[in-house]
């Protein structure tokens, strides 16, 4: 018979407390008067978990072991990893074999306790997020883990209240140098194809980028060619079939992704639209299979292998408690058959 381990909202449900007095319980927070710290613990023991709260003490003792936790991004049962992450994952674990790091991988779920049980149970001496829906479900899980001392840095995402380093591509200069682009070459009508809302912090820089080039130029963002959508490839078909379905009239797409641009060019294709002579088409990421799209993808290039060497290494001083600073790391315009 399988018996689900309890977590730490088990025993705080126990002990009658939240989650995050828990994990500042068994940090041994000064915030946490005795009593309910005994309390926690009396629950812990109950439940028979994993964690020995000692253990605790013997942070200088490391296990030479990082964890990457990577959101399920994507909404399609066949992956629900985001392409783009992949070549990074792989990076970090070729970059922390080098340094005689091993690497423990998972796919958490937004309901999951994201990096709470391996800070707990001391599986890693740090973690590396990744992941578009991290910060934007889980943030207050994540600062317990800045509570009980646990090292982690996140690729992309803003951090929460600005308490973690965060490596991340020039996003806004990416988005800019793409837009440019497009303008410069004569389109004059561009859309913006995903999320503009803040919360999703790389997207709305990339859209800070695209705003920023159609000032330049003397346009004014329109409303009607913003197409909101997330992440999946029928969301940007589908971003681009309603555009056309409202006769909203354009020349270029500027894609924050290109999993949404390979969406749009298949409903640019479905309506007879010549690319990029009717339509340009820049995406963002160049996954690896920009190149295999008919015509090929022009888009932006995040250098993965900085990015990850960049993580593993930040991590390490943050552990260290070396002095860490955030770092952007350039991104490349890559022109291919549709711009």
């Amino acid at each position: 018979m399988n018996v689900k381990r309890p977590t730490s909202f088990d025993i705080a449900a126990l002990a009658g407390v939240s989650q995050a007095t828990v994990s500042r319980a068994l940090s041994n927070s000064g915030s946490v008067s005795d009593a309910v710290r005994q309390r926690v613990i009396e629950a812990a023991q109950k439940l028979n978990y994993s964690v020995d709260v000692n253990a605790r003490k013997l942070r200088s003792q490391h296990i030479n072991t990082i964890a990457v936790l990577i959101s399920e991004d994507m909404d399609t049962s066949d992956s629900p990893i985001n392409p783009f992450f992949m070549p990074i994952i792989g990076h970090i674990v070729r970059y922390a074999n080098e340094k005689g790091i091993d690497v423990l991988c998972s796919l958490q779920k937004p309901s999951s306790d994201y990096g709470l049980e391996y800070g707990f149970s001391r599986k890693a001496d740090g973690i590396i997020f990744l992941g578009y829906r991290v910060f934007e479900t889980s943030r207050h899980k994540i600062n317990a883990l800045t509570e009980m001392g646990e090292p982690w840095v996140v690729f992309g995402a803003d951090t929460p209240n600005g308490n973690r380093i965060r490596i991340g591509s020039d996003n806004e200069g990416g988005a800019y140098m793409a837009t440019r682009h497009l303008l410069a070459s004569g389109r004059q009508r561009i859309v913006f194809l995903g999320e503009t809302l803040e919360r999703h912090s790389e997207f709305y820089h990339r859209y800070r980028g695209y705003c920023r080039a159609l000032t330049e130029f003397g346009f004014e963002t329109d409303p009607d060619l913003q197409a909101h959508c997330f992440m999946s490839r029928d969301e940007g078909a589908f971003g681009v079939e309603r555009l056309i379905a409202n006769r909203h009239e354009f020349d270029a797409i500027f894609a924050v992704t290109d999993i949404l641009a390979m969406g749009a060019l298949q409903a640019l294709h479905r309506h007879g639209r010549k690319i990029p002579e009717d339509v340009a088409l820049i995406g963002f990421d160049d996954i690896w299979a920009a190149e295999c799209t008919s015509p090929a993808l022009s888009t932006v290039r995040q250098d993965t292998r900085a990015a990850a060497e960049a993580l593993v290494d930040t991590l390490i001083r943050i552990k260290n408690h070396d002095d860490v600073e955030d770092r952007i790391i350039p991104t490349q315009l890559m022109l291919r058959d549709t711009a």
